[in-house]
């Protein structure tokens, strides 16, 4: 792919990491949410920010503005960062890792992938954790195609399943 301009190569935009916690929250003994955000907290760096649902939903106990996800936007220097923690730290120790699978891309080019433990994080110490929750880590891009988007990550040091 040849381009005119330099200014056309993809960039990584953001880095979402998430949190959903509306499980959490429906439990009736869950009040207090300060563990969980401390944990993202040491995490990425910053502070995460509290997102409330908008709707009902009956079938999952679901109330108009309970908390459902915390969630860190991570720009600039922050996100190579913690590109950089992922991929020499965290991914080395994820029990039984597999290389990430290329089927998680989206048609604009954007990758998600989930991690199942906070464990993995060398800022997370394992005797913390009371409530274990899974991370959702969103990775934006200005690609406009899964190929591009891949060689993008692949450039940054995520490596990929080959098919």
């Amino acid at each position: 792919m040849w381009l005119k301009n330099p200014h056309q190569l993809p960039q990584l935009q953001k880095i979402v990491v998430a949190m959903w916690i509306w499980s959490v929250a429906t439990r009736k003994w869950v009040k207090d949410f300060s563990e969980l955000e401390d944990n993202l907290k040491a995490i990425t760096w910053q502070a995460p920010q509290l997102i409330y649902s908008k709707k009902s939903v009956s079938n999952f106990k679901l109330r108009e503005w309970m908390p459902v996800m915390l969630r860190c936007t991570l720009r600039w220097s922050k996100a190579y960062d913690f590109i950089e923690r992922l991929t020499s730290y965290v991914f080395p120790r994820v029990r039984d890792f597999e290389w990430l699978s290329t089927k998680k891309f989206d048609w604009r080019g954007n990758y998600s992938m989930w991690l199942k433990d906070l464990v993995v994080f060398p800022e997370i110490n394992p005797e913390d954790i009371k409530i274990p929750m899974w991370l959702q880590i969103t990775f934006a891009t200005s690609a406009n195609t899964n190929e591009d988007a891949q060689a993008l990550l692949e450039s940054l040091g995520i490596i990929f399943k080959k098919a």
